[in-house]
């Protein structure tokens, strides 16, 4: 059968401003979960393990990733964490049951470790309190025990553990997922939200300046999402800076609907924002609240509910695999519509965390005392952090649309445009949803005037005949970014997208 040709064209206009893209929103996430930490980050015995016991070729790909923070310790964990069992004596460290996932925690990697690591990375922290079975005088305490110089209890206590200066940590959550049943001490809204107001209010008596984020549902299907919002925003909203968005995607069979994930992404960010603004105009208040989209991913949750889960009253392993997703190329250009999504959100969707890092649905793979290696989600985040830079111009894509019965009609092509003025250069980034054939895309620069003819162009595509393909273990390599041809004709850059593909485009202008 012969393949279709679908068609595709964008007009690059640099006054389509959506707002400056803050470096926040390319961080990531670590939570003590299966190998994430132990035999992910650290590694003691690994040939590879500096002085702290962490691996260096994970910290070399995670430098390459560009995350530029990191959320932790938690996700679920942090609902039954005990903050002061992470300080102190590694030999003195308590072992605790992780009711989160089943597991035992060894404490090994706590706070001062983990800053030690995010040195070495040159990735910001991002701290969760426990909001689950902990409350306003645990918080307070943990963020003495960080920020305070000295002369008091909990700072001194830091200073006698090795760290004399502050950690200086800016930005918090105030919990994870509280509307969550599976969270250790979830609450309703109204419960939850007072929570947070006097957990925020308390913590800044101590720092006005400190930016907090409180939790929004968990998913966009729970039954008391956009009430849950609502109801938690009008205890806080004069209190926090972020509310946050957690999403997954799967798929369940329907590719046509996986590669319009992206779809659900962009109304999930847009019912919060419309939410926070109605709170906003109720309150008369002149503060805006924005996102942090703090979760985010592909993950194949339902494998974990009905496989991998642990269970039994005298089965806690330290460290397991669990969420061990192996990413495919459909899975990768899926991820980055995702990345576009926020990028077009960029005016509100000011942070964000791709869930997770290493070894747990992450875009990191490692093997115990063996080799690390890149999944196919590494590359679409990769270039979209080195180049994703500046400000996120809107992209009117003119093409043509399929219908899926989720979303409904949903465009062949989704695209976002950045431009980075400093260093003289737009990037488009895209993706083709068709999966009966090419794209011929067209870029018009014509609105870059004269400078469009003496642009330099450089076009990458993550894309393969077999949409199952994928990194592993024994085949590290078998995807990668590929340089993809093009032609010029005038102002125009026509580029033939593959079918089920990201690509990213960019646009060196002349000096």
């Amino acid at each position: 059968m012969k393949e279709a040709m679908h068609t595709a064209h964008l007009a690059l206009t640099p006054s389509a401003v959506i707002g400056p893209i803050n470096p926040r929103l390319y961080g990531s996430f670590l939570e003590h979960l299966g190998r994430a930490v132990y035999d992910g980050i650290h590694e003691p015995q690994h040939p590879t393990a500096d002085a702290d016991g962490f691996r260096t070729d994970v910290i070399e790909l995670v430098k390459e990733l560009g995350v530029t923070g990191v959320r932790y310790p938690g996700g679920n964990f942090v609902s039954g964490f005990q903050w002061e069992d992470s300080v102190g004596p590694r030999e003195d460290r308590p072992r605790r049951l992780d009711l989160a996932w089943h597991s035992t925690e060894t404490n090994q990697v706590g706070l001062h470790e983990f800053q030690a690591w995010l040195d070495a990375v040159g990735s910001e922290l991002v701290l969760a309190v426990n909001l689950g079975t902990r409350g306003v005088a645990e918080a307070l305490a943990l963020l003495e025990y960080a920020n305070h110089r000295a002369g008091t209890a909990r700072a001194e206590q830091r200073i006698a553990n090795g760290r004399t200066e502050p950690f200086g940590i800016r930005m918090w959550c105030l919990g994870n997922e509280m509307d969550g049943p599976w969270q250790v001490g979830h609450r309703t809204a109204e419960d939850y939200g007072t929570l947070a107001a006097r957990t925020a209010q308390a913590m800044k008596m101590v720092d006005p300046d400190l930016e907090l984020v409180v939790c929004g549902s968990s998913s966009s299907s729970m039954p008391t999402f956009g009430e849950w919002e609502r109801v938690v925003l009008s205890h806080t909203y004069e209190d926090v800076e972020f509310i946050s968005c957690h999403a997954y995607y799967e798929n369940t069979g329907d590719l046509g609907a996986f590669l319009a994930s992206g779809v659900d992404m962009d109304r999930f960010i847009e019912s919060v924002v419309s939410t926070a603004d109605h709170v906003k105009a109720v309150r008369s208040s002149d503060r805006t609240i924005n996102i942090s989209f703090d979760e985010w991913n592909v993950w194949y949750a339902t494998r974990f509910e009905n496989v991998d889960k642990i269970t039994g009253v005298d089965n806690w392993p330290v460290a397991p695999r669990l969420l061990e997703d192996t990413y495919t190329v459909a899975d990768a250009v899926v991820f980055g519509s995702l990345l576009i999504s926020l990028l077009k959100h960029a005016d509100r969707v000011t942070s964000a965390s791709l869930a997770q890092l290493v070894n747990v649905i992450a875009p990191i793979m490692t093997e115990p005392g063996g080799p690390a290696w890149k999944q196919a989600t590494f590359f679409p985040f990769a270039a979209t952090s080195a180049h994703g830079r500046g400000v996120a111009l809107a992209a009117d894509v003119a093409c043509e649309t399929y219908r899926t019965e989720r979303f409904g009609e949903v465009p062949l092509v989704d695209a976002v445009v950045t431009h980075d003025e400093a260093a003289g250069r737009y990037a488009v980034f895209a993706v083709n949803r068709a999966t009966d054939g090419p794209t011929e895309f067209v870029l018009d620069l014509a609105a870059l005037g004269t400078v469009a003819a003496g642009a330099r162009l450089g076009v990458r595509v993550l894309a393969d005949d077999d949409l199952d393909a994928a990194n592993t273990l024994d085949h590290p390599d078998r995807v990668v970014l590929a340089d993809l041809p093009y032609r010029r004709e005038g102002d125009a850059v026509r580029v033939e997208l593959p079918p089920v593909s990201w690509v990213e485009i960019l646009v060196e202008l002349p000096d």
